[in-house]
């Protein structure tokens, strides 16, 4: 049985362009602070299912808190655990967004020391040790994705496929219809409108665009 969570789950809206970067695996950082032991793990994650998983994996129970943040495009959740209100979840999360990575899972992990750090010390103390973690953390640069749906005809389906080569586009599915294919493709976003241009060129406008996002 799940582990019982403790702290209040916050969400906020995204006032944020998309960010740039992601992690490219987990990352794991540890500092003593006054005595007091903060271990944090942070992983890539793509949903709040994922995000969940990957706390209940790395949560210590024997540890005094288990603070946490994600940040999974528009969805934005924390838990200060027991922590007085404001003092480890927003930091956290504060810190995730000071260095625009998204989809990500941070949970910082305290071992009380015996010497109080106050609210403004364990905001910095949450905060500033997740900053640290993402800072050495390895990233890649995340390239903004469109999607296309698209409907051809059988005599454009050649033409189509050349093109879909040609700027690197991933076919997510398609279907064979009566009249010729239906295909969805994921493109990245600064080519969408150029690869919608050039397979109407090829058409002679002949493929008829159903979808974009």
């Amino acid at each position: 049985m799940p582990t019982k969570i403790r702290g209040t789950i916050t969400r906020i809206p995204n006032r944020r362009e998309p960010p740039m970067f992601a992690l490219s695996r987990e990352a794991l950082y540890e500092e003593e602070i006054k005595k007091s032991r903060f271990i944090v793990k942070a992983a890539r994650v793509s949903s709040s299912e994922a995000a969940m998983a990957f706390l209940e994996r790395v949560r210590e129970a024997r540890a005094t808190h288990n603070c946490w943040a994600y940040r999974i495009g528009q969805e934005y959740r924390f838990s200060d655990d027991g922590e007085p209100g404001g003092t480890a979840g927003r930091p956290i999360l504060n810190a995730i967004e000071k260095q625009d990575i998204d989809g990500v899972m941070v949970v910082v992990v305290r071992y009380f020391g015996g010497i109080k750090l106050g609210a403004g010390g364990l905001a910095r103390a949450y905060g500033g040790c997740a900053a640290k973690c993402l800072q050495q953390a390895k990233l890649e640069r995340i390239v903004p994705q469109a999607k296309v749906r698209l409907q051809v005809g059988f005599d454009q389906i050649g033409a189509l496929y050349a093109i879909i080569d040609q700027f690197g586009a991933i076919k997510l599915a398609e279907t064979y219809t009566d009249s010729g294919l239906d295909i969805q493709l994921q493109v990245d976003r600064t080519k969408r409108q150029a690869l919608v241009t050039a397979l109407t060129d090829a058409s002679g406008g002949s493929i008829r665009l159903l979808e974009e996002s």
